[in-house]
């Protein structure tokens, strides 16, 4: 599983725990919207989940 190091995605007030919370639920929706479609991925779902949030497409809310 890929292990992106704390401060990439942490900001000074989001915990370990929120972090994990959103990437799961991003992760979730991805597959989900994979189904939905049909698509194939091959990457693992909560790879791209940790690439959304690393770039910025989501943020973490607490």
């Amino acid at each position: 599983m890929l292990k992106p190091s704390d401060n990439i995605i942490k900001t000074k007030n989001t915990s370990q725990y929120a972090v994990v919370i959103a990437v799961a639920k991003r992760a979730r929706e991805i597959t989900q919207e994979c189904e939905d479609t049909g698509k194939v991925i091959i990457e693992k779902p909560v790879d791209l989940a940790v690439r959304d949030f690393v770039s910025g497409k989501y943020k973490i809310n607490e």
